[in-house]
């Protein structure tokens, strides 16, 4: 008779499980999609899959008036040859600190290697830099919002 998978029960595993519901549980948390974390010497990543993405039809007569609409929306951001992108995961500051003025505002003119922005990865603050230069057209993310590897940012025209 054959048997199908069994459950390991030895601390290890359990400990492991453990910490897969702990890392999923703080995915739901933060928004995030993906996490990894390596202790000794193990490494355990917990990801889930983007919600598809669904289309509901509009009525008929309204899809004609609404595609001039479609058509002045700017494209995804992530697509714009100007966007900088999230070197690293972590949470996203325009200050220096709470109170302080912004390193950079929309319209704000930049050169390369200004200071952006702060990102905040395992208590340790990294300047991310301008990688061109140009003028500031777009911020697109909260101050303190949790952001993702290769998450669009900005955008410098």
């Amino acid at each position: 008779m054959a048997r199908g998978p069994t459950k390991p029960d030895t601390p290890a595993a359990v400990a492991a499980e453990d910490m897969v519901r702990s890392l999923a549980k703080l995915l739901d948390e933060t928004g995030l999609t993906e996490i990894e974390i390596e202790e000794a010497g193990r490494r355990i990543r917990v990801a889930r899959a983007a919600a598809p993405a669904t289309y509901v039809a509009p009525p008929p007569g309204v899809a004609s008036r609404l595609q001039p609409v479609a058509a002045e929306r700017a494209t995804d951001p992530s697509e714009h040859p100007g966007v900088v992108l999230s070197p690293m995961v972590g949470s996203a500051y325009r200050a220096a600190e709470p109170g302080a003025k912004p390193f950079v505002d929309v319209g704000t003119r930049v050169k390369v290697g200004d200071t952006l922005l702060i990102i905040e990865a395992m208590k340790t603050l990294n300047q991310i830099p301008a990688p061109r230069a140009g003028t500031v057209t777009q911020i697109l993310f909260e101050d303190g919002q949790p952001v993702e590897f290769g998450e669009s940012l900005m955008i410098i025209e």
